[in-house]
């Protein structure tokens, strides 16, 4: 058996604010909720259950999501209708763009728990050839 990822925790302030935020940027669905979790289903079968836990006990994480074209276009139009900051580096030096590293587009911004978010169109690296 191979071993997959099949759920992670992302801390928010407000569970529901950070679970709708994502899932409305990618178009995905929230799938489940459950005690203090709310979950929204990615492709490729792996969820992300956004919990509510007190601002002071967040650790902000990094999370980056590999995405088609057509994915990210639909994305960026979102980000960039809802005003949402965004940036081409992760130390945000290059506002209000994308990036084009390995032959793809990029771009990152922040949750509204400060989780630092980025969309990829190509895995670093490149495409295996």
């Amino acid at each position: 058996m191979s071993v997959d990822l099949n759920h992670t925790i992302v801390h928010a302030r407000d569970n529901r604010e950070s679970a709708e935020f994502f899932a409305d940027l990618l178009n995905l669905e929230i799938t489940a909720e459950w005690g203090p979790f709310i979950a929204v289903a990615l492709g490729n079968g792996v969820t992300l259950d956004f919990a509510a836990v007190p601002a002071d006990s967040i650790t902000p994480q990094h999370y980056a999501f590999l995405v088609s074209e057509e994915e990210f276009d639909a994305a960026y139009a979102r980000i960039e209708q809802r005003g949402v900051e965004h940036y081409a580096d992760p130390r945000r030096q290059q506002p209000g763009t994308v990036n084009h590293n390995d032959g793809g587009r990029g771009v990152y911004f922040m949750d509204p728990a400060g989780h630092a978010m980025e969309l990829i169109t190509v895995p670093y690296g490149g495409w295996p050839s």
